[in-house]
Order: C-alpha cells, then sequence, then structure tokens
C-alpha cells in the first residue's frame, strides 16, 4: 500500500487578525509597527485585514519585532467546548443552586459559571470574599438579590452587577421562581486538571 500525502489546504490561511491582535496586545500602534519593519502603515493594514498576502521575509520580518515564533501563525486556534450536560457540577458554598462550570477546570483566565437558583437560593447568612480581581453577575431569567454590607441591589432579567475582587457580600434568590445566573470571576478562583 502506498502512503498518501495529505491534500493542501484548500482555503486561504488567515494571518492578519493573529498579526493585529499581537499587535494590540503589545501596545503598538500601526505608526510603530511601519517604522519598526520599513513598511507602510496601509500594507500594514492590508496584511492584517487579510486583503493581501505578505512574503515570507515580510511575515518573517514582521514576527522578529513583534517577538511572534513564525509557526505560531500556522497553529489551529485554541479552544474547548464545554456542554452543559458535561458541565461538572460545583458549589461555591450556597444552598438550593444548581451550579455547573462552564470553563474548563485547567482554565486559569477565567471561571464561567451558570447557577439555577430555587426559590430561597442563598450564598449564606454570612458575607463572604471571592480571590479575584472582578466577579461578573448577569441575571438570565428571574432576579436575585446581592447583598452588601450596608446595602443591597436587587437584580432582574437582563441586568448585570460587577462586583470588585475581595467585596464582601452575599447573595439570596427572593423572587419565590426559579431564577437563572451567569458568574464570570476574572482570574479563575481555583483551576486544577480537567
Amino acid at each position: 500500500m502506498r502512503a498518501v500525502p495529505p491534500s493542501p489546504q484548500t482555503g486561504p490561511i488567515s494571518l492578519g487578525p493573529k498579526l493585529r491582535a499581537t499587535r494590540l496586545a503589545q501596545g503598538l500602534t500601526m505608526a510603530q509597527l511601519a517604522e519598526a519593519t520599513g513598511l507602510t502603515k496601509g500594507f500594514i493594514s492590508r496584511i492584517e485585514r487579510d486583503e493581501t498576502s505578505p512574503s515570507v521575509a515580510t511575515l518573517v520580518t514582521l514576527c522578529q519585532v513583534l517577538s511572534l515564533p513564525v509557526g505560531s501563525l500556522f497553529e489551529p486556534p485554541e479552544h474547548e467546548v464545554v456542554r452543559l450536560e458535561d458541565a461538572p457540577r460545583i458549589n461555591f458554598g450556597g444552598t438550593l443552586a444548581d451550579e455547573r462550570l462552564l470553563t474548563p477546570r485547567s482554565e486559569s483566565g477565567i471561571q464561567l459559571l451558570r447557577s439555577v437558583l430555587s426559590a430561597g437560593a442563598s450564598g449564606g447568612a454570612d458575607f463572604y470574599t471571592i480571590t479575584c480581581e472582578v466577579e461578573v453577575l448577569h441575571v438570565l431569567d428571574g432576579g436575585i438579590t446581592v447583598k452588601f454590607p450596608h446595602h443591597d441591589v436587587e437584580l432582574g432579567a437582563g441586568d448585570s452587577l460587577t462586583i470588585g475582587g475581595r467585596e464582601p457580600h452575599t447573595w439570596v434568590n427572593a423572587t419565590g421562581a426559579r431564577s437563572e445566573v451567569l458568574w464570570a470571576i476574572v482570574p479563575a478562583a481555583w483551576s486544577g486538571s480537567a
């Protein structure tokens, strides 16, 4: 049996968005990149929008200035799907809450949690803090009351609340009905192997 060579990719390779994201992540303007590479801003703009394909020499120059390995431009995007039915159940200490971790356990940049809260569900009587920079709560359905030491915030479907990291709070579903919320915690409060 003869080996069958792999088929070439039939569609164009998209390099522009990766180059643009790298430039922006480093805080470089298009003018600064143009000056460092000897290219024009217009040409760089066309490359970043995938309107033209740079030569190998131009690509190497761009990658050198951006400290980006040329090969990384050709790597497939990193992504992982977490299906709701496969999302692990977790418990941050609340009662009457069915909570699922929607991001991979190995993800350290952010945690996304989906909580289905029965009537009377609560984060507990005591205020708590989470070791993170920021916590965002978004109400998908129903409502939730977030309690702080000196005031309460009522949220309904579609409302969002941003809480500074380490700010004491707790919550309760006082609506008398089921509620569903998403919590985003940045960076992840904890992570482990998937």
